[in-house]
């Protein structure tokens, strides 16, 4: 199998991470961000992430999480959703996407390896939310409004191995959102999410951006 993304983008890390807690192996591939011409060839669009599983092409990232969980041994995401969870991501979204455009095009993702593929990034998520230069200058107002929320966060997990005590989508929506929070520096993570990040980043295989957080 081979699962084509972003390395950047929540949606990608969201079909990731099920390979990673079910052990399931397969082949990472990193796309380009202005190569329209391979997902189009494949599904007729571009987006990511794309499944290749035996020629069958699945796009949607909890599609894909849907398909790896029901083939590779029993399901392990069998645990009930919290809307609290939900309403949570829902909350943090907005200031989340505004401090993490701008700092991914920054970042040295493979996806932006040459500088038509950063460039194209930058016009297609600036027509979206606006300058990203004046994106970065409100960062304190919008890292402050994510530490604000963290606590409300914390409240709700029950367990560093599953945001509700057994795994669930929750949880794949959940590191996606926390993954891609680690690209900002300043935020201050209550224990209970600081627990929760690291060992879904251990469980998922997938890294935190707290490296190269900007």
């Amino acid at each position: 199998m081979k699962l084509f993304v972003y390395d950047h983008c929540p949606f990608c890390v969201k079909a990731r991470a099920v390979f990673g807690l079910k052990g399931v192996p397969f082949d990472l591939v990193i796309l380009l961000n202005d190569d329209e011409a391979t997902p189009t060839a494949m599904i007729g669009k571009k987006m990511a992430p794309i499944l290749d599983h035996d020629g069958r092409f699945i796009a949607e990232s909890m599609d894909i999480v849907a398909h790896i969980d029901a083939m590779a041994g029993p399901p392990i995401l069998c645990g009930a959703a919290n809307l609290a969870v939900a309403q949570w991501i829902s909350d943090s979204s907005d200031a989340l996407f505004r401090l993490a455009l701008p700092r991914w095009a920054a970042s040295h993702f493979q996806e932006f390896s040459t500088p038509q593929a950063r460039a194209y990034f930058t016009r297609n998520k600036e027509a979206m939310i606006g300058s990203f230069a004046n994106h970065l200058s409100a960062s304190p107002d919008y890292i402050a409004t994510l530490n604000r929320l963290l606590p409300a966060l914390a409240a709700l997990i029950q367990s560093p191995d599953a945001v509700n005590g057994e795994l669930s989508d929750d949880d794949i929506h959940l590191f996606a959102t926390l993954r891609t929070l680690s690209i900002v520096r300043g935020i201050v993570y209550p224990p209970a999410v600081a627990a929760y990040r690291m060992r879904m980043a251990e469980r998922t295989g997938i890294d935190l951006h707290d490296p190269i957080a900007l």
